[in-house]
């Protein structure tokens, strides 16, 4: 580590310059300061890694890490022997640990899916079949008891996951910041990658001040590192396409899925957390808690936008009622009103099925010191404890 490098208030706020240097600056170059990118920074400098975060924007978890529904998934949807199921059943445990054990707030309301008819009661057998493949119990619910546990609730049955549950998104990713900081590690807003090129043993970076782009010139800075963690969220293919030596035809195409969330006016009916059966693409329109009581519904699967565009469609507004009313049919239209929208990390398009977690490492790509993490969708949240593990082992060869 470079002797006074550390996190200050001039750092986080875009006005510190980084130096040029003709030696190894940094061991770990961490790309994007969302919740995987912060976890994967903490983990790495933990590890005795000097480890540099850079973000391109003025605040860390600016897109999908602050736009989201906050939950912690139990582990249940994913195909068995997938990243997503083997992660985030061990994220879960990690993060339930972490969050008791720093101070986050947090809690474990167990989630309700619910069958409004027949056929929909037949996929919750498959979603219970696939939730015991990982390791997940998932208890059956008649309609009498979803009655008793949520009495605005309209099913035929339903299934009850106990070890879901809800967390403060920001007050973990401060946590993860701080631990990362008093680790040793430096995180510089404002700051965009540009260009990796080997160099040795290393790999030459150049990194652009995203605060001067639109003044009289960008101010950029190369330095040296040994590994390149691409946790861009949205942009990550983007990103790696800059990694010299990477196939850019073996890529994943950067796809933008987009999602509504409203809000409910009034009183609170729900004390858990409400899913219907999945949907393509999703989870269906749900109905989470934030740690305040709100109650919001949502995300829908909206639109595929080419560019990052968090524009809300209130025409939106009707479908969801429809989808709302299936499970809870007292809603009233008027105590709906709009929340916020957020974008999936998708690198599969809407005609095609939902992908994996994609982390590249070494052994994937042959590039040493390289991992890229693309297509961190939902369970990223809940798993990415555990993908910081996993980015770790692939860096270490383990």
């Amino acid at each position: 580590m470079i002797a006074g490098w550390r996190i200050g208030p001039e750092s986080i706020h875009g006005a510190y310059r980084l130096p040029e240097l003709n030696s190894i600056d940094f061991d770990s170059l961490v790309i994007g300061a969302g919740v995987v990118g912060l976890a994967c920074a903490r983990t790495l400098a933990q590890s005795g890694r000097s480890v540099l975060v850079v973000e391109a924007e003025a605040r860390f978890g600016e897109h999908a890490s602050s736009r989201n529904s906050e939950v912690i998934h139990a582990g249940i949807y994913y195909p068995p022997g997938s990243l997503k199921a083997e992660l985030c059943v061990r994220g879960k445990t990690l993060l339930y640990e972490y969050c008791v054990a720093r101070g986050i707030a947090h809690q474990r309301l167990g989630k309700i899916i619910v069958a409004t008819n027949r056929e929909e009661a037949q996929q919750l057998q498959a979603i219970q079949e696939r939730a015991r493949a990982a390791g997940v119990a998932l208890d059956n619910l008649s309609a009498a008891r979803v009655a008793q546990l949520e009495p605005e609730v309209l099913c035929c049955e339903a299934l009850w996951s106990a070890s879901s549950g809800i967390v403060d998104s920001h007050g973990l990713m401060l946590a993860l910041l701080g631990d990362c900081e008093q680790a040793g590690g430096l995180v510089v807003l404002r700051t965009r990658f540009d260009a990796a090129t080997p160099h040795s043993d290393a790999w030459r970076v150049v990194l652009a001040n995203t605060k001067t782009q639109d003044v009289a010139g960008t101010q950029t800075t190369t330095l040296l590192v040994r590994e390149i963690v691409n946790c861009a969220g949205l942009k990550a293919p983007s990103v790696a396409a800059k990694i010299a030596g990477l196939d850019r035809c073996g890529l994943p195409v950067e796809r933008y899925l987009r999602g509504h969330y409203f809000m409910l006016n009034g009183r609170r009916p729900f004390r858990h957390l409400v899913y219907p059966v999945p949907a393509k693409h999703g989870l269906g329109v749900h109905v989470t808690l934030d740690l305040a009581g709100q109650v919001r519904f949502g995300p829908d699967v909206a639109s595929w936008p080419e560019t990052i565009d968090y524009n809300f469609e209130d025409g939106r507004r009707e479908i969801f009622i429809d989808a709302i009313r299936r499970y809870y049919p007292s809603l009233s239209a008027d105590d709906l009103y709009p929340g916020y929208t957020g974008l999936r990390a998708k690198i599969t398009g809407p005609e095609e099925p939902g992908a994996d977690f994609c982390i590249a490492g070494p052994a994937q790509h042959g590039l040493a010191g390289v991992v890229n993490l693309m297509g961190i969708e939902s369970p990223g949240l809940t798993s990415s404890l555990a993908i910081a593990e996993y980015v770790l082992q692939q860096l270490d060869g383990v």
